[in-house]
């Protein structure tokens, strides 16, 4: 039986949870909240996300305890949002990990740093690159609570090591499928946030979905010329783990990103849409790292410089929302 540690209480980590735990594998289930330790222990099930999910408690072990669940486990999986992933993890001795396989299922990076997740596991806590997988791919977590069709790419250098983490999430509702581009991925999963993000406050600008469609085509284009300038590599963007997960971002109902971007087009402000979601969208935080980062790379990238223009410079998004349509093709 393979122990695996989940590292967050929210929705993916909780939807993540029910697929390994009821695969059989023995999951440690890391949730900072006491209170909702006890309610799992209790009553078996995430009284704040997914509160629908039951879990077998037999496979599944909550405890508020970190580093008592990270030290038993082969492998750990980090679902915890990437503006509060150096908090949660500071008290650990940094040889914590050794030994064991990492994963992120962390799409966003770490604030102020400007690292993916995988990047900053290597530089703070000396997890080698070929120890670490990402997890890719279009999936809400409310739809595998749900249990419907599901495709996940896991990245990492390491095809083995990818191979086996698939083999623990594949059940009738989820294929998974491994990808050597552990860092394309991530960058796209990062960037997707802040695409989402945009066509949330056109659609919260009254735009229509002819708009959205040129706009999450052009977005394809601002990625692809990103990452290129980054890490040069051919990589087909159309797979589902590129594609696939702008796609979903961008149109779902279930978008955080595209939801809390809505409520800017709608005239809320950053902290009034932050409070009353009361979840995190990646995307704001994210869009300010790829600002930054392309400060040296000088890509053309007029949606992410526009969604930064709104979020962090406080300019109109209909001002902004019109400048992007002169650009779109």
């Amino acid at each position: 039986m393979e122990r695996i540690a989940v590292l967050g209480g929210g929705s993916w980590a909780t939807a993540l949870v029910k697929v390994l735990s009821e695969n059989k594998s023995d999951v440690r289930w890391w949730i900072r909240n006491q209170d909702d330790v006890h309610h799992l222990q209790q009553y078996g099930h995430n009284p704040r996300y997914l509160s629908g999910v039951r879990f077998d408690l037999n496979h599944v072990k909550p405890s508020s305890n970190l580093l008592e669940t990270i030290e038993g486990a082969d492998w750990v999986i980090l679902a915890v949002p990437a503006a509060f992933v150096q908090t949660a993890l500071k008290d650990l001795p940094l040889d914590v990990f050794k030994g064991k396989t990492l994963i992120s299922a962390v799409k966003g990076m770490i604030p102020k740093e400007n690292l993916l997740i995988t990047q900053y596991l290597e530089q703070k806590y000396n997890v080698p690159a070929d120890h670490q997988c990402v997890i890719a791919g279009p999936c809400h977590a409310e739809e595998v609570a749900l249990e419907k069709q599901s495709y996940l790419t896991i990245g990492s250098l390491n095809m083995n090591r990818a191979e086996q983490f698939c083999a623990l999430l594949r059940n009738r509702y989820v294929k998974a499928n491994p990808l050597d581009d552990m860092d394309g991925i991530e960058y796209c999963a990062v960037m997707k946030n802040i695409i989402a993000l945009a066509c949330g406050i056109a659609h919260g600008l009254n735009y229509g979905d002819n708009f959205q469609a040129v706009m999450v085509s052009n977005s394809m284009q601002e990625i692809e010329r990103f990452i290129d300038a980054l890490m040069p590599l051919h990589r087909d963007l159309t797979g589902s783990a590129y594609l696939g997960d702008l796609l979903v971002t961008a149109y779902s109902q279930f978008s955080r990103n595209r939801t809390f971007g809505n409520m800017i087009g709608r005239g809320y402000t950053v902290k009034s849409a932050q409070v009353e979601m009361n979840m995190v969208a990646e995307g704001y935080y994210a869009v300010q790292s790829i600002f930054e980062i392309n400060k040296r790379l000088n890509v053309d990238m007029p949606i992410t410089t526009a969604v930064y223009h709104i979020l962090y410079e406080k300019i109109s998004p209909t001002v902004e929302i019109e400048i992007l349509k002169d650009k779109f093709k």
